[in-house]
C-alpha cells in the first residue's frame, strides 16, 4: 500500500503539467467544494425549520392558537430566505369591560337636580317627579359594547336535580328543597358557583320543569340577544297595557314578551284580544303550563326576578308589572338608571317605608300574606343579623324596594343575586319587599357590589299605574241604547295617591268587600301603633 501511494505522486506531477489533465482536475476539487458547500447549508436550514415546526405544532400553547401566523412565517422564510424561526404568538388581550362614562360638559343632565316638590296640600302621596333622560339616539349609542365587572364571581352554574324529597326546611319542587346549608354555601360568594335557582328538573328552562313553554317560544326567547322587556299575567287578574313613546329602532329590536297562564289565555280570546299570532300589540304573548305554584302572585316571581334563566342571550332586562303601562323608550330607561350609574342592577326604593320591620307589619295590617308566616320570616332574618333601617346604613337609602320595576343587566353578580332573592321567595313568603334587604346585605358583605336604589317618584315617570283587572269590572257598565245616561266618573288611570293615602271616596272602591276589610285592619293597625 505505502509503494502504491509513493507511486502515485510522480504520475500526478507528470500529466499535471498538461492543460487537459490540469483544468479537469481544478473543475472536480471545485464541484467537491460546492458539493460540500451545499450539503451543510441545507442541513443546518433542515435544522432550524425542523425545529420551527415542532414548536409551533407540538408546543401546547401554541398548538391551542391560529396557525395562520405559522404559515405566514413559513412563507416569508422560503420567499425571502430570511431568518426561518417563528415567532412567539402574543398573549390574549386582557378581559374587556364597561367601566361606565361621564356626560360631557354642558350636558343638560350632567348635574341635573329635581326641583322641589309642587306645594299642594290636598295631594299629600306619591307623584311622579322630572328625570332627565338622554335623547333616544344618543342612549342607543351609548349601549355598553362589554359587560360590566363581576365582583367576587365570574362563573355561575345552576344545579339541577331528579330524585327530589321534600325537607322540613321549606321551599318546593320546582326550587329543588335546597337545605340550610346549602343556602348558607350559596351566600359565600366565590369566582365559580353552582346554586339553586328554580328549574331545577328538565333538560332546560321551560322544558319539563315546571312552567313549561312551548318549543317554538323557548326559541324564539334564545334568539332574544339585546334587550328585553318582561312582565306577566297569572290568574286573569289584569289587562294588557300597551307600551307608548316606544322608538322604531326599540320595536324592532327590543324583546317585548308577556307570560300569561291558560285561564289568562281563555279570557283574552273570549275578549278578542288574542288570535293565532298570539301577539297583542308590541307583546309577544307565551302561555306558561303546569305552574309550579298554586299562588299566582308567587308564579309572577318566576319570571321577574329568572329572566337570565328563560333568555339566556339577553343582555339588559326591564321588569314592569302587568299593572303598569311603560311610556318612556326602553334605552333611555337602562342609560339613565344603569349606563349612567355603571351599575348591573336597579330598582326603586319604596315611596314610604325604608324599615323591612315596618314593612312587614304593614304586610300583616293589609293581609297581603298570612301573618304567622311573615313573623316566622323576620324572626328568621333578626337572627342572621337583620336590623331596622337608619341612617348608619348609609350611603344604603332604604332596606325596602318598590319591586314592581327591575332594570338589570344580565352578568353573573346580578344573575346571582337574583338567584338567592328568589330563593328566598320559594322558601319563605312570596312577599319579596320582605326578603331583599338581607339577601343584598349578605352579597355586599362579600364583595363591593351594591343596587342602585333610585327613587320611586323617578319610577313613576316612566311607568304609569292602572288599577287591577278586578276593580275595573266594579265600574258601572255602559248604559243600553235609548236609555237615559247617567255620567259616571271615569277610572283613573294612575292617581296612586287615591290609593296610597285612602282618600278614595268613589263608591264602587268602597264597595269593595276585600278593600274595605284591608282599610279596616289597616287602621286598627294605625291605632295600635299610636296607642
Amino acid at each position: 500500500m505505502y509503494k502504491e501511494k509513493e507511486g502515485l505522486l510522480p504520475w500526478i506531477h507528470k500529466f499535471a503539467p498538461r492543460k487537459k489533465v490540469g483544468m479537469l482536475l481544478l473543475c472536480a476539487v471545485s464541484l467537491a467544494v460546492l458539493v460540500w458547500v451545499l450539503f451543510v447549508d441545507k442541513g443546518e436550514d433542515a435544522q432550524e425549520l425542523n425545529a420551527s415546526i415542532t414548536n409551533s405544532v407540538f408546543t401546547p400553547e401554541a398548538g391551542q392558537k391560529d396557525n395562520s401566523t405559522y404559515i405566514e412565517s413559513i412563507e416569508r422564510t422560503n420567499v425571502g430566505q430570511s431568518a426561518s424561526i417563528v415567532q412567539p404568538l402574543p398573549p390574549l388581550p386582557p378581559t374587556v369591560y364597561f367601566k361606565g362614562y361621564t356626560l360631557p360638559p354642558g350636558n343638560p343632565c350632567e348635574g341635573f337636580t329635581l326641583p322641589p316638590p309642587p306645594a299642594d296640600k290636598k295631594r299629600t302621596g306619591p307623584r311622579p317627579c322630572p328625570v332627565c333622560y338622554l335623547p333616544v339616539e344618543q342612549a342607543i349609542a351609548l349601549m355598553p359594547d362589554a359587560p360590566s365587572f363581576s365582583p367576587g364571581i365570574s362563573n355561575l352554574t345552576y344545579i339541577r336535580e331528579e330524585n327530589l324529597r321534600k325537607t322540613e326546611f321549606g321551599g318546593s319542587e320546582f326550587g329543588g328543597y335546597p337545605s340550610l346549608m346549602q343556602r348558607n354555601n350559596s351566600y359565600d360568594v366565590r369566582e365559580s358557583m353552582s346554586l339553586h335557582c328554580g328549574f331545577v328538573r328538565g333538560i332546560r328552562p321551560g322544558h319539563q320543569t315546571g312552567f313549561d313553554i312551548d318549543d317554538s317560544d323557548l326559541l324564539g326567547m334564545e334568539s332574544c340577544g339585546g334587550v328585553l322587556v318582561a312582565s306577566a299575567i297569572f290568574g286573569a287578574f289584569d289587562l294588557i297595557r300597551q307600551p307608548k313613546n316606544i322608538s322604531e329602532y326599540a320595536k324592532k329590536n327590543v324583546c317585548f314578551y308577556m307570560f300569561v297562564d291558560e285561564e289568562t289565555e281563555v279570557f283574552l280570546r273570549d275578549s278578542s284580544e288574542l288570535d293565532g299570532t298570539m301577539r297583542i300589540g308590541l307583546w309577544r304573548i307565551v302561555i306558561v303550563h303546569n305552574l309550579p305554584y298554586d299562588d299566582p302572585r308567587r308564579n309572577g316571581k318566576v319570571p321577574k326576578l329568572l329572566l337570565h334563566r328563560l333568555f339566556p342571550n339577553a343582555r339588559y332586562s326591564l321588569w314592569i308589572d302587568a299593572k303598569l303601562e311603560l311610556v318612556v323608550d326602553p334605552y333611555q330607561i337602562l342609560e339613565r338608571f344603569l349606563w349612567r350609574k355603571n351599575a348591573s342592577f336597579a330598582i326603586s326604593r319604596h315611596y314610604r317605608r325604608f324599615d323591612v320591620f315596618i314593612e312587614a307589619e304593614a304586610n300583616k295590617a293589609a293581609a297581603k300574606f298570612d301573618n304567622a308566616s311573615i313573623d316566622f320570616q323576620v324572626e328568621f332574618y333578626k337572627k342572621e343579623g337583620l336590623t331596622p333601617y337608619s341612617t348608619a346604613k348609609l350611603p344604603i337609602t332604604s332596606d325596602v324596594p318598590e319591586g314592581c320595576v327591575i332594570a338589570r343587566e344580565h352578568n353573573p353578580i346580578s344573575n346571582l343575586f337574583a338567584c338567592l332573592w328568589f330563593n328566598e321567595v320559594d322558601r319563605f313568603t312570596p312577599r319579596d319587599q320582605i326578603s331583599f334587604a338581607i339577601v343584598r346585605d349578605k352579597i355586599m358583605s362579600k364583595t363591593n357590589w351594591t343596587v342602585n336604589m333610585f327613587l320611586d317618584c323617578e319610577r313613576r315617570n316612566f311607568v304609569v299605574q292602572g288599577y287591577h283587572r278586578d276593580i275595573l269590572e266594579h265600574w258601572a257598565p255602559p248604559p243600553p241604547p235609548g236609555a237615559t245616561e247617567i255620567v259616571h266618573p271615569p277610572p283613573p288611570v294612575v292617581d296612586e295617591t287615591l290609593q296610597t293615602s285612602r282618600n278614595v271616596t268613589t263608591s264602587n272602591y268602597v264597595t269593595d268587600p276585600r278593600k274595605r276589610e284591608r282599610d279596616r285592619k289597616s287602621k286598627r293597625h294605625r291605632k295600635v301603633i299610636g296607642s
